[in-house]
Formats: C-alpha cells, sequence, structure tokens
C-alpha cells in the first residue's frame, strides 16, 4: 500500500452497516463474523460527523477510527476498524506496552461500534510469526473482532515478499505460509492496474490466486482495488473502470471491496478532495457500494465453483467449458491478449450451494469485461432463468433457458437458476 502504512496512526474512519440496521446487531461475543460485506477504503479523513455522515451516503461501510472517534461510528450506525499504536507485534514483547494493549482490548471489546482492529499492510514473510502470535493474542482476549493484515500484490517483488521463485511460486508460497502462521479470519491484498500507458497483466492472476487461497482455508477474502492515481506512470480511473472492478471482484467471490484512496496528500483523483468535497468517483460508487453489497450477501451463503472467461485469456484465466451449465448464447470469439491491451470479453463467476450437495452451479455473475462500451449478453442453462436487481433487490423471471442481458461498460448481472 505503498507509504500509507506509515500515515495509519493518523487516519480515523469507520465502518457502516447496511441501510436501517445498527452496530450494537452484532453480539460482542464468540467467534468473528463477517455479517454485512466490506465496503470500505484506504485513507482517508477524520471521523466527524460530516464526514461519518458523507460515507454513510457514499455506502461506506468500513472506514478507520481512533478509539475516541467509536461514539461518532456509533451514532451513525457505523462499525468501526480500531488504529492504534499499541496494535502491533512489539506490544507483546514489552511487560508494560502488553499490559497496555491488553487494557486498550478491554476498554473497546464491548464497544458496539468495534469491528476489528488493523494490525499492519503488507508484511514481508519473515514477519508472519510475529503477527501471528499477535493475532492469536488478540483472539483470546476478543475473539468477536477481526484482526486486520493487508498483503501485497502478485507484482511485489521476492525481496519484499519474503519468499523465492517465480512469480507464481513466490506468491503461493507467500499465501501459504501467511495462512499457515497468522491464521488470519480474513485475506486481504491490494492490486492497483491502471497505468498511463495501458493496463497491467497481472490483474486476474492475482484474484484467483487469492480466490484460491481463500477457499483451500475456509476464509472470505477482500480486494483493495485503484481509486486514484500517486506517480506519473499511474492513471485516475473512471466511473466505468470502478464498475469493472467492482463487479470482477464480485465474480471471483470476494466478499468485500476496499478503494485506494478515499482522500489522502500525494494522491490525486480519489473519491474525495483535501476539503472534503465528493468527486465524481464518489458519486460513482454510491451506486455501486451499495450494488456490491446486495450481491455480495446474495453469494455469502454460497460457493465458489469456477470463475471463466470467454474473449481474451489474460494471466490467470480458465476458458469456459462448452458443456458448462450456464453457457454463452451466442459464444464469445476468442481474442489474442496483448497487454497493455485492456481485457474484453465476458466473465462469468459461477456459485452453488455452500453444502456441497451438488457440485453444480445454481447462481452466476455475468460481467462485460470491455468498460469502454456497453454489451448485450446471451447466457443459457439447462432451466428457466432469474435476473437480480440489485437496488431493489429482488429477483424477477429472465427467460426460460436463455436470458439476454444488457450490461453497462464494465458492468454485470447477478443470475440464478429458477428455484
Amino acid at each position: 500500500m505503498n507509504d500509507l502504512y506509515l500515515l495509519a496512526g493518523a487516519l480515523a474512519v469507520s465502518v457502516s452497516i447496511n441501510p436501517g440496521s445498527h452496530a450494537a446487531d452484532r453480539p460482542p461475543s464468540g467467534p468473528w463474523k463477517l455479517g454485512t460485506p466490506i465496503v470500505t477504503y484506504w485513507c482517508g479523513p477524520s471521523l466527524t460527523e460530516v464526514t461519518a455522515h458523507q460515507m454513510t451516503e457514499g455506502g461506506w461501510n468500513l472506514v478507520w477510527c481512533g478509539e475516541k472517534e467509536l461514539e461518532v461510528a456509533h451514532r451513525h450506525g457505523l462499525r468501526g476498524q480500531l488504529v492504534d499504536p499499541l496494535l502491533a507485534p512489539a506490544s507483546l514483547d514489552d511487560p508494560v506496552q502488553r499490559e497496555r494493549l491488553d487494557a486498550l482490548v478491554a476498554r473497546v471489546r464491548l464497544h458496539p461500534a468495534l469491528y476489528a482492529y488493523f494490525i499492519t499492510d503488507e508484511p514481508n514473510a519473515t514477519n508472519f510469526a510475529a503477527l501471528g502470535r499477535l493475532v492469536a493474542h488478540l483472539r483470546e482476549r476478543d475473539p468477536a473482532h477481526l484482526a486486520y493484515v493487508n498483503l501485497f500484490p502478485t507484482y511485489a517483488s521476492n525481496a519484499q515478499l519474503g519468499n523465492s521463485g517465480d512469480t507464481v511460486a513466490a506468491y503461493r508460497e507467500h499465501l501459504r505460509q501467511y495462512v499457515e502462521a497468522v491464521k488470519p479470519a480474513l485475506i486481504s491484498y491490494d492490486h492497483y492496474q491502471f497505468a498511463t500507458q495501458g493496463d497491467t497483466a497481472q490483474y486476474f492472476l492475482n484474484l484467483a490466486l487469492i480466490r484460491r487461497a481463500a477457499q483451500d482455508a475456509g476464509l472470505p477474502f477482500l480486494h483493495i482495488v485503484q481509486a486514484c492515481t500517486w506517480t506519473p506512470s499511474m492513471r485516475v480511473p473512471g466511473p466505468e473502470e470502478m464498475r469493472y472492478l467492482v463487479y470482477t471482484t464480485l465474480a471471483y467471490g470476494a466478499q468485500g471491496i476496499s478503494y485506494y484512496v478515499y482522500s489522502c496528500a500525494g494522491h490525486t483523483g480519489a473519491i474525495a478532495q483535501a476539503d472534503g468535497t465528493p468527486t465524481p468517483l464518489y458519486h460513482a460508487l454510491t451506486t455501486l457500494n451499495r450494488e456490491f453489497v446486495a450481491i455480495a450477501a446474495q453469494l455469502q451463503p454460497l460457493r465458489s465453483l469456477g470463475v471463466y472467461h470467454a474473449g481474451m485469456s489474460p494471466p490467470g484465466a480458465e476458458p469456459l467449458s462448452p458443456d458448462a451449465v450456464f453457457t454463452l448464447d451466442p459464444p464469445v470469439p476468442s481474442r489474442n491478449y496483448r497487454p497493455p491491451e485492456p481485457v474484453t470479453g465476458v466473465l462469468l463467476g459461477c456459485f452453488g450451494p455452500a453444502d456441497r450437495s451438488s457440485g453444480a452451479p445454481t447462481h452466476a455473475v455475468v460481467v462485460n469485461l470491455d468498460y469502454r462500451a456497453d454489451a448485450v449478453v446471451g447466457l443459457r442453462s439447462p432451466a428457466g432463468l432469474e435476473v437480480f436487481d440489485a437496488a431493489a433487490g429482488s429477483w424477477s423471471r429472465a427467460g426460460e433457458n436463455r436470458a439476454e442481458l444488457r450490461l453497462s461498460a464494465g458492468g454485470g448481472r447477478l443470475v440464478r437458476i429458477r428455484p
């Protein structure tokens, strides 16, 4: 996350639950549960009545706070991710700091707004053992709240990861060691692809590797995506590109999305200006955030069974089998993928019962990968179909064996075989 970990202690943020619910509805004891799918950001303003209102209106539901700001979060029906210098492995090695850490946890653990403790960003594998000790220590004293750690993307160097091998081998080993040593309750990572000269090539590879690691560990995952520029080599994504990020993240089965950044010194574009004025990205995400929560909530009881690409095949992509339950009608012709050209085609994220009573998918997130043009996609299945209206939270019939989906640039729809 670049230099933002150094700024974490200065951040104040909070987390919103779905409209009409309240943070106090979540029980303060027992193992942590994800609850409402997470929509958050990295690096934002101090949490005040004004900024909390703006975040709630925009559909954000994970923002960060200090201990004193938990009351602000509570008043706005938000959950808070706590930032404090004591939340570091070094606190366990100093008796005085350890006592202060335990006192902090004792003070906040029953606060109705508390959701998570922020631990660190992009750790090297050599730090995993110490992080595991801290996570276990917090879990022993407060199992109901998440200890949050964010991981590197695939394009991190071997020196940054603390692992060796080619891109895939080093990253898989990094994830394996992280899960084994830290025993997280959620996997979070960041990946930024929108360069000035085009799109970088590993976006879907990273999604695929994280999805697999999360599935193997039985954990939800959260994806931090680009919403600004911080260097001349990267560009500010537009509303259509943000839609693409939201829907591709959903198709791979994520239960959380985060935006880098909300507002932060040295970063331009972003979601809000330094004075708090919302940008076009804020207004676009006000709708997309609610769509993410609505669709991810529908998928939460299900299991991700596969993610398939039709059209271009970037690294990490799997082709759609002609005998799949959900097929494209008409088929999408294959095209060569030449980075930094943007990926185009159709993405199908397939989901089925979590109890493994059947290996056949019942739901699919269908995504138009072209964030520059709208598309019409025909989807066929062996039985009648329904389409989910994310704004209304309702299902409607979409045909017997075939649905014609009109997809905005970068957009998608959730469909299911009629129950």
